[in-house]
């Protein structure tokens, strides 16, 4: 299984800040935890509340990630779909998905 370079693992960084900054105001701050292909993404709200949301897996290319959603009743992160169709997709479909999940929605 591939590894991301660093030059991916902080563009992903970026990536998922900028959409949390713009579209989960809920959100003070996201931390990626990366380790082999995987990358784990937790949120803290401003409670300072930490939120596991999701497991991205790399898949070659900065732009497409693997997606699974954390489950806290299992306490496991389970592959599942995005609201695109597919079991992988942008790392902004990935967060939107997952904050949809596990928060409240954004007043839009």
């Amino acid at each position: 299984m591939a590894t991301p370079s660093e030059h991916t693992r902080l563009s992903l960084e970026q990536q998922l800040g900028e959409q949390a900054r713009t579209a989960w105001p809920q959100l003070r701050h996201l931390q990626v935890r990366h380790r082999g292909a995987f990358a784990y993404v937790t949120g803290e709200l401003a409670d300072s509340e930490v939120v596991k949301l999701m497991r991205l897996r790399y898949a070659g290319t900065a732009t497409r990630w693997g997606f699974a959603l954390y489950y806290a009743s299992s306490d496991r992160y389970e592959d599942t779909l995005l609201p695109t169709g597919g079991f992988a997709g942008s790392p902004e479909d990935a967060l939107d998905c997952a904050c949809g999940v596990h928060l409240a929605a954004p007043d839009i």
